[in-house]
């Protein structure tokens, strides 16, 4: 097993990796859990992990419950949160219990904000099933539901007390879902590790084949880097907002296609349109930006797509939290391993970018 410290004071925590559910009971006696427990998932991931992980549990003294909501994009909302928080006073949580995120980004995002406002907090830890979820949303404390056709437009900061990564997860997830959660691993490579981002190129054909070693690996250094960016920058005033590289475009392009394409294709796509916008600005070479491309289509990223009406993705742009004073915020590369934030890209730059990756 290995083991990451994630150091932020009075909210550090550690993220164990390993290829299963065996050491968590051991790793929850580590903090300190409490035994009265929910697990919360949702209806594709209780049948497959929600009985073997309550099981668990319950045969090392904890008196868990698992509480399930209907999987999908479009449950990530408010009536979904006061389910959970139904079930919580259903199974007599009280400030002392804890909840158990049983999931992907949508399970993490929504339990961790169940947990951050049932009784004004209580307790999570994050066990992530996708590789999404393993490589980015478990870790940094961001929770949230999406509202008015904004993404994750509510929610709260909220850590957990530790997050428990299973790489053995992944060998259940679809092609789709596998190609979405390498989007956020390959952002993690251009905005911060240039050695990463090689070490990606050259080592393709373990990562797609699913060896543990090499995805107990690639998780690791995914969680270093959110780690060290979220240490120096906990509630995004600065440095943590270059986690967003590829999300500007990325998040418009998902709402508009009413979230039926994944979030890590959509962050792929958003990537190459940032990418672009550098390139024109003479910011990274011709290089730099095909390298960008040829990554994401090594691990069988789609690198152009259909658009709907410019007007119509721009529109849904305006609508993205990340704003300043009414600007938005892009993060573009200077180079593969280092990125820079700005807010003076124009219209015409962003439909240049929307010429550049539409099919």
């Amino acid at each position: 097993m290995e083991n990451l410290f994630v150091n932020l004071g009075e909210n550090s925590y550690d993220i164990l990796l390993t290829d299963s559910f065996l050491g968590l009971p051991k790793a929850l006696e580590r903090i300190n859990a409490p035994k009265k427990l929910l697990i919360v998932t949702d209806s594709n991931v209780e049948k497959l992990y929600g009985e073997e992980v309550n099981n668990l549990l319950s045969q090392n003294g904890y008196g868990s419950d698992l509480y399930a909501f209907k999987a999908g994009e479009e449950n990530k909302n408010m009536d979904s949160i006061l389910g959970i928080c139904k079930a919580c006073i259903e199974h007599k949580m009280d400030r002392k219990s804890m909840i158990i995120a049983l999931g992907g980004g949508v399970v993490g995002d929504m339990a961790g904000f169940a947990a951050a406002i049932y009784m004004r907090g209580i307790d999570f830890v994050q066990i992530p099933t996708t590789l999404l979820s393993q490589s980015d949303s478990s870790v940094g404390g961001k929770t949230g539901i999406d509202f008015m056709e904004s993404k994750n437009i509510l929610g709260a900061f909220h850590q957990p007390k530790l997050v428990y990564i299973n790489v053995g997860t992944l060998k259940t997830l679809s092609e789709e879902q596998f190609v979405s959660g390498m989007g956020e691993v390959i952002k993690h490579g251009v905005i911060r590790d240039a050695d990463f981002f090689d070490y990606l190129e050259k080592n393709s054909e373990k990562v797609k084949a699913l060896e543990s070693e090499t995805l107990i690996k690639m998780d690791k250094i995914n969680c270093s880097i959110k780690a060290d960016v979220v240490e120096k920058d906990e509630k995004e005033m600065g440095l943590r907002a270059i986690l967003n590289f590829g999300h500007t475009i990325g998040h418009a392009v998902e709402s508009a296609y009413g979230f039926k394409m994944t979030h890590g294709e959509c962050v792929g796509i958003g990537m190459i349109g940032a990418a672009y916008i550098a390139y024109k600005r003479a910011m990274i070479g011709n290089e730099d930006l095909k390298r960008i491309e040829n990554i994401l289509s090594m691990y069988n990223f789609k690198t152009r797509v259909k658009l709907p009406e410019k007007e119509e993705v721009f529109e849904f742009m305006q609508k993205d939290k990340k704003k300043i004073e009414g600007k938005l915020k892009f993060v573009l590369p200077i180079k593969i391993g280092d990125v820079t934030q700005v807010t003076d890209i124009t219209k015409e730059e962003i439909f240049d970018a929307f010429d550049y990756i539409s099919d």
